[in-house]
């Protein structure tokens, strides 16, 4: 079986994928990304794939590898060309199409390649930035821009940026639009803030934080597509045989997307991308949009993974698959979770966009493995639940449930048993599992004093360094939590769960 690379790409077989001409693996390099995730493979690098095939935005992607962690050669070893494969339900109709997708022109490590992402910003051709990493990659931290490479992802940006100030002198025409994709609220406008006060605290000169300001566009953005990546050894070979050759970066993505950005007319041209599909809005306001897959999809994500995982679900589908998981799932989405969104949302418009939610969960085509959705699980606690689970004691002041339930898997979920060099792991039915959170030395050290499960509670919502409010003033989340967390303690997850659905047992309306 041959591997995925150029020479494969353009070979003129029957197999069933959608491949590129040679022009399209010649096109100028106008993209500048931060990350290297299956999200952004499955989302914005296939858009504008999509876009270069129907000759509406002519522009490739030089990627930045920021981490340590992956394997860079993978991209290398095949010409930086990948495979998505989209599988769903749309409309009633059934999709089932692969792509391979060339709009990744190269991909840099910044670790050791970074005089060469510093050579692309002085690029004419450059015009747009985008990130996805992660909710943590969003934040202000001491850093020099000077270093080789800065630390941060907004010192690496703003690295660029300057870089690029002083190759053209200043000229307002070469200003970016920076579309970062991390789901946190008003990402591009966060990001512009730390920009600005790295760029005062670098000591940068008046000059360049004006032109910073004026000739660069940060916009607030939000993604929305299922991309659970690697598909399952059975599916991998399958796909495999039917495309006639092996791709290492071979990526599995659900039908439904949505990509919202906030801008303006100039923004609009020159993310010429959207016209390529109905899935690319670009707005003035994009809130509404924001806090429905914010609140509906991922915070339901973020408040089952633990539980599902712990439950015996490896992935969104099985759990949707069991009827005692599949009860906890839709009655935290409609009952806690909807109710809690902090806007003002319709009803009826929050109804029908969760049930979609719902029906895009049971897609049979694609195998989310919940933990992946763990990673970072910390913090997407804080950013997706915790505004949700205030707005929803202001509305009636009494504790939600099951979001209390999925809190109380989530203490349990984080509870590490044993350290590999700087990795926590945990156990559960008997299985090793990786605790990807930067939080999980402190929940291992917090485990191991052997507390009460009423106190290990408290703890923890108590520390605003976590949660931003101290969650235990909310009259009953408290107790509500920790008796849950005790009883899966002393029964286990799934008795659990049952227990707590037998208290109401019909699904809410």
């Amino acid at each position: 079986m041959k591997n995925l690379s150029r020479a494969v790409a353009l070979a003129d077989t029957q197999a069933p994928v959608l491949r590129p001409s040679a022009a399209l693996l010649e096109l100028p390099e106008k993209v500048l990304q931060f990350g290297t995730g299956v999200l952004l493979r499955g989302l914005p690098d296939y858009l504008i794939d999509k876009a270069n095939r129907q000759g509406v935005f002519n522009g490739r992607i030089v990627v930045v590898k920021s981490t340590d962690g992956g394997d860079l050669t993978a991209f290398e070893r095949q010409d930086n060309l990948y495979t998505l494969g989209i599988r769903g339900v749309e409309d009633g109709h059934t999709v089932e199409e692969n792509v391979l997708c060339a709009s990744i022109s190269r991909v840099l490590s910044a670790k050791s390649q970074w005089a060469e992402v510093l050579e692309f910003a002085a690029s004419p051709d450059l015009r747009v930035v985008i990130s996805n990493t992660t909710e943590v990659g969003i934040q202000l931290t001491a850093d020099d821009i000077r270093q080789e490479p800065p630390h941060s992802f907004p010192g690496k940006l703003l690295a660029v940026l300057y870089a690029r100030f002083q190759a053209f002198d200043g000229d307002v025409s070469k200003g970016l639009i920076i579309v970062p994709t991390e789901l946190i609220p008003d990402n591009g406008s966060k990001l512009e803030a730390i920009l600005l006060e790295l760029a005062h605290r670098n000591g940068l000169e008046p000059e360049f934080i004006e032109w910073l300001e004026t000739a660069n566009t940060c916009c607030n953005s939000l993604v929305d597509r299922i991309v659970p990546g690697t598909p399952d050894a059975a599916t991998q070979q399958a796909l495999t045989t039917q495309l006639g050759y092996h791709d290492e970066l071979l990526t599995m993505a659900e039908a439904y997307l949505l990509w919202a950005i906030e801008g303006d007319e100039r923004v609009k041209q020159i993310l010429s991308f959207h016209q390529a599909d109905k899935g690319v809005i670009i707005r003035p306001d994009i809130n509404l949009f924001r806090e429905l897959k914010l609140r509906l999809l991922n915070g339901t994500h973020t408040l089952s993974c633990g539980l599902a995982f712990l439950y015996g679900c490896e992935t969104v589908r099985s759990a949707m698959n069991d009827d005692c998981v599949a009860t906890f799932i839709h009655n935290l989405m409609l009952g806690d979770l909807l109710p809690g969104i902090p806007c003002a949302v319709d009803e009826k418009v929050g109804q029908r966009f969760g049930l979609q939610v719902l029906d895009r969960f049971r897609n049979p085509y694609i195998e989310h493995r919940w933990l992946a959705i763990t990673m970072q699980y910390t913090i997407k606690m804080q950013m997706r639940n915790v505004p949700t689970l205030l707005q929803y004691y202001k509305r009636f002041n009494t504790a939600p449930q099951y979001v209390a339930l999925g809190f109380a898997a989530y203490l349990l979920f984080m509870r590490g048993t044993h350290q590999d060099e700087k990795t926590w792991y945990g156990n559960a039915n008997g299985t090793e599992y990786l605790i990807n959170d930067d939080q999980a030395g402190y929940f291992a050290e917090l485990w191991g004093r052997n507390l009460f499960a009423a106190d290990l509670t408290m703890t923890v919502l108590q520390n605003q360094t976590l949660w931003g409010h101290d969650l235990s003033q909310l009259p009953g989340f408290t107790k509500r939590v920790s008796d849950n967390l005790q009883q899966m303690l002393d029964t286990g997850v799934s008795a659990t769960v049952a227990k707590q659905l037998n208290k109401k047992a019909t699904l809410v309306k």
